[in-house]
């Protein structure tokens, strides 16, 4: 678990990091090639590997042919390059280079880049440099060929929107009127043929949260509680809609962006040293969502960059978990300004310690606070310093090391081996551990290993590896 600075220097003068297994694990697009490249990452198929001061990775693969792969990777993207057919990235062949080189440095020599490597390097970089100044800042998107036309079809869809959420508003009327134990006779096809009439509006995000309420119904004891209370945000969502014109323009923003609009990065980018706290996926049918929450060490602010892979392709954005990247990052409009877009980064990724943390009983008032800027909020990130995973009557919570209070632990993560990582890792001592608070309680996505401690101190004087949960 160990991330170690290999000796290298970056170009912006930082060490660059050698990732630890389980980071280039994390990276593979599936279970096929976290296998094939878990076979791959031993010396014996490999010559010619290589490493330089950038965060250029090199090497020669043996393939069934008579020619030898050629594998470059370029950890400030991170990048990937590979002579082989394969569709996936990275492919087996550039995780078997990163596992190797985690697993034996000396097999690498350090030097000047490969000429054949050489050439993709640069080339990338010179037209990653393009784009940025193209751009006029990296995370801009550039204007409609006509705006014209464009403020039209923009017009029409919200006009298309408006008459959904109109009829959806008829449809909660007389769910309420006719009694909600009513929808349970029903069944899922009620919920179904409504949320197919918010995707005939063009308001997917109505649509998404319909099918949300039919999974509510039937789901256990108290589920006319949680059906009501669903209800009621659905109704303020379609009562903010139609109302927008009067709200502040960051909360219409977020009502557009929850409603399911198309939006856009915009505003001056933010450049930082972002460390890469969590990254998960989540399927929904034949498309992945990936979220990677970041946090910047000089700007205090917490990032969420989300991309998303169809057809057997992975997520646009994988970055390493444990480190962190110089770059640029443009926010979303809406409320809290949380999803961001990735833009320019300058130099490889490096180590990186966790964010500052709060005390348990903290978290929920961060909560609140971020959903007066978005009623429709399920959860917001925030980092736990000094707590210590323990069973409580209905589950497990997150104890304060100092004082008599705890926070649970949400639902979801009950069943998730995570939780047993966690409480190995605490072993009944502090630790801090980086989630989300929600209605629910609190999911843990990462946590860090505590370091050794002061002489004379029970209290550890640095924070180890990361260890991710999710």
């Amino acid at each position: 678990m160990q991330l170690s600075h290999g000796g290298e220097t970056s170009p912006t003068g930082g060490p660059v990091a050698r990732w630890s297994v389980d980071q280039v694990l994390a990276l593979a697009p599936d279970a096929a090639s976290r296998t094939a490249g878990t076979r791959l990452g031993a010396a014996g198929p490999w010559s010619g590997t290589g490493c330089d001061g950038t965060g250029a990775v090199w090497g020669l693969c043996e393939g069934s042919g008579n020619t030898p792969y050629r594998t470059v990777v370029d950890l400030t993207g991170p990048a990937y390059h590979c002579t082989c057919p394969s569709r996936k990235f990275p492919c087996k062949h550039a995780l078997g280079l990163l596992l190797l080189r985690a697993s034996d440095e000396a097999a690498f020599r350090r030097g000047e880049v490969a000429d054949w490597a050489a050439a993709w390097i640069e080339g990338r970089r010179t037209r990653t440099a393009e784009r940025g100044r193209s751009s006029g800042g990296a995370g801009t998107t550039r204007g409609p060929a006509d705006p014209a036309a464009a403020r039209k079809r923009a017009e029409r869809r919200a006009e298309r929107v408006t008459d959904g959420a109109r009829e959806l508003e008829q449809r909660l009327s007389d769910l309420l009127r006719g009694g909600l134990a009513a929808t349970e006779r029903s069944g899922y096809g009620l919920w179904e043929e409504t949320a197919a009439r918010m995707v005939d509006a063009q308001a997917p995000g109505l649509a998404a949260r319909v099918r949300e309420l039919g999974a509510i119904t039937g789901s256990g004891p108290g589920w006319p509680v949680r059906l009501l209370e669903e209800c009621g945000l659905l109704h303020l969502l379609d009562t903010a809609w139609l109302g927008r014109e009067r709200l502040p323009e960051p909360l219409a923003a977020t009502v557009r962006t929850r409603v399911g609009l198309p939006v856009s990065a915009e505003g001056p980018p933010v450049r930082d040293h972002w460390s890469i706290l969590a990254q998960y996926d989540i399927p929904d049918g034949k498309i992945v969502a990936r979220r990677i929450w970041l946090y910047g060490r000089e700007s205090g602010r917490t990032a969420l960059l989300l991309s998303f892979g169809a057809a057997g392709r992975p997520p646009a954005y994988a970055l390493p978990v444990g480190t962190a990247i110089d770059a640029e990052l443009t926010p979303y409009p809406g409320g809290g300004q949380l999803r961001a877009e990735l833009g320019e980064q300058f130099g490889a990724v490096a180590p990186a310690a966790p964010p500052p943390g709060i005390a348990p009983a903290d978290a929920p008032a961060v909560y609140g606070h971020a959903l007066r800027e978005d009623p429709w909020l399920d959860a917001c990130p925030v980092t736990l310093r000094d707590v210590i995973p323990v069973p409580s009557r209905d589950g497990w919570q997150m104890a304060d090391a100092h004082a008599d209070t705890a926070l649970p632990i949400a639902p979801a993560a009950l069943s998730r081996p995570g939780l047993w990582k966690l409480v190995a890792l605490s072993g009944g001592g502090p630790v801090t551990v980086f989630g989300e608070v929600g209605h629910r309680g609190f999911d843990p996505f990462a946590a860090w290993e505590p370091g050794e401690p002061e002489e004379g101190k029970e209290r550890p004087a640095a924070v180890g590896p990361v260890v991710q949960l999710i």
